[in-house]
């Protein structure tokens, strides 16, 4: 079985924001399981933790765990608004490095 990694926007102004974007890769990764895919899904693996530590440091912390997920998996998955979050930036860099495959997501949010 293949295995593709959801890239996307997970933070937004507002927990509700935040819920809204875990929500919608959920909802993708759900059809790309169904579609045959094994899924790395980070939006759902980390939902909401909090932590002790400071943003940045959990970010860069969640964001080398992630470089681990695509570095083992076959594709990653660009979510409709990729382009507004840094650390989806920063997959999509490491996936082309890599010569991932990679697919982008054709409808809006």
């Amino acid at each position: 079985m293949r295995q593709v990694y959801i890239a996307g926007k997970y933070t937004g102004r507002s927990d509700w924001e935040t819920y809204k974007n875990i929500h919608h890769a959920r909802v993708v990764a759900r059809s790309l399981w169904d579609r045959g895919w094994a899924v790395i899904c980070p939006h759902a693996n980390t939902a909401f933790f909090g932590g002790e530590g400071s943003h940045e440091v959990d970010r860069l912390k969640w964001l080398e765990g992630d470089f681990e997920f695509i570095r083992r998996s076959d594709a990653i998955y660009m979510l409709s608004n990729w382009k507004q979050s840094q650390g989806a930036q920063e997959e999509l860099k490491l996936a082309f490095q890599l010569g991932k495959k990679i697919y982008y997501e054709e409808n809006g949010d």
